[in-house]
């Protein structure tokens, strides 16, 4: 592998200053081959997750292409997420590449949870579309983003909303009780399965859209409450969130998967545990981020402005993304040149071994044909 150089970057936003402490709102890492000067970059953002060490960096910098891992302000802070202001954070990103690295096209790369985000980004910045939340107006810097050159999906979520009602226990009965549990709607009761009836997966993902719009009608109940009280915002926990019936049932949206594991390991024991997503909130950034009803986080709407070449990667060992989801993306996306291609591994391309090192030549083709 080609030697690589990793530049720290680490900028002011429009909408946020550095802090106080020191450090800048926007960060990241910019990884390139030593002595080159690339054309092409990439740039890789999530939600919450720090991706400026992402895995793919130094494989895409060794093949010539800078590769910015850029994370916004909310960077281990996802309970206070908003989406306006986190794809202003992006922009940065894109006008530091153009303007200070000297790169001619930018390809934006929607990995995991940063799928829908990436998307969303490019779809605002080709037609501003973002609609303020609970009267707050959406800032001017949102409505003057760069757009990108090119897009590229790995093992990404079709959206936040989506994927987290996609993983709830909608067996909870009480919300501030995480014992709660509704045994006929119990994906562990030995009762329910696996495997699973197609009548209790019907009564099972309705009960998950249930819990999901149950949640923001406390939610906006709960905000009126409190500011009528003198308070713009709470914070509260959400639990149980690791309990999608494909985790134990192989027979839905099969793929190669390991049956009875989630990404942190056996299901059930996390599903009881504090570690999940969005496990803590505001009520702005559950109506930002989570509901089904509010979020602007779905990638369906976003993917249909995106009419740059587009590439959709899906592994196909995957434990949390599926075949179904990758085509889901691909079908929605509005560009006429687009590509689905599904490759062995996990969610995280550690196994097998060289997965990575497929996807990146992978990526590194399809870019080379489109010159980029």
């Amino acid at each position: 592998m080609e030697p690589i150089e990793r530049h720290f970057v680490s900028l002011p936003s429009p909408t946020a200053a550095r802090n106080g402490a020191g450090y800048m709102p926007t960060q990241g890492i910019y990884h390139r081959a030593k002595g080159s000067a690339p054309r092409t970059a990439i740039i890789a953002t999530h939600y919450n997750v720090d991706f400026s060490e992402h895995y793919m960096a130094e494989l895409m910098a060794a093949r010539g292409y800078g590769f910015l891992g850029w994370n916004t302000r909310f960077r281990g802070l996802e309970h206070a997420f908003s989406l306006d202001h986190a794809l202003i954070d992006i922009g940065v990103g894109l006008r530091w590449l153009r303007e200070e690295a000297g790169v001619e096209r930018v390809v934006l790369l929607g990995n995991s949870g940063g799928g829908s985000l990436m998307a969303a980004y490019q779809s605002q910045a080709v037609e501003p579309n973002l609609k303020p939340l609970l009267g707050r107006a959406v800032p001017e810097a949102a409505l003057r983003l760069p757009p990108a050159d090119l897009y590229v999906s790995t093992n990404a979520h079709p959206g936040r909303p989506e994927v987290l009602t996609d993983w709830f226990d909608p067996s909870v009965t009480d919300e501030a009780d995480p014992t709660s549990v509704d045994p006929a709607l119990d994906m562990y009761d030995p009762e329910n399965g696996p495997p699973y009836s197609e009548a209790f997966i019907e009564r099972y993902r309705a009960a998950q859209v249930a819990r999901n719009q149950r949640i923001t009608a406390w939610a906006l109940s709960e905000l009126e409450r409190v500011q009528g009280a003198g308070c713009i915002d709470r914070m509260f926990n959400l639990y149980r969130t690791w309990a999608d019936p494909r985790l134990l049932d192989g027979r839905l949206d099969p793929n190669d998967r390991e049956i009875g594991v989630c990404y942190l390991g056996p299901p059930k024991l996390f599903n009881y545990s504090p570690y999940g997503i969005g496990s803590s909130n505001t009520i702005r950034t559950w109506l930002s981020m989570w509901s089904l009803e509010y979020s602007q986080c779905r990638a369906i709407p976003h993917l249909e402005r995106i009419d740059l070449p587009s590439l959709v990667v899906q592994s196909m060992a995957d434990t949390g993304v599926f075949p179904v989801d990758a085509q889901v993306i691909h079908d929605n996306l509005a560009a006429e040149d687009k590509s689905l291609e599904f490759i062995p591994g996990d969610h995280y391309l550690q196994e097998p071994a060289g997965a990575r090192d497929q996807v990146a030549d992978l990526v590194a083709a399809w870019l080379g044909e489109r010159g980029a």
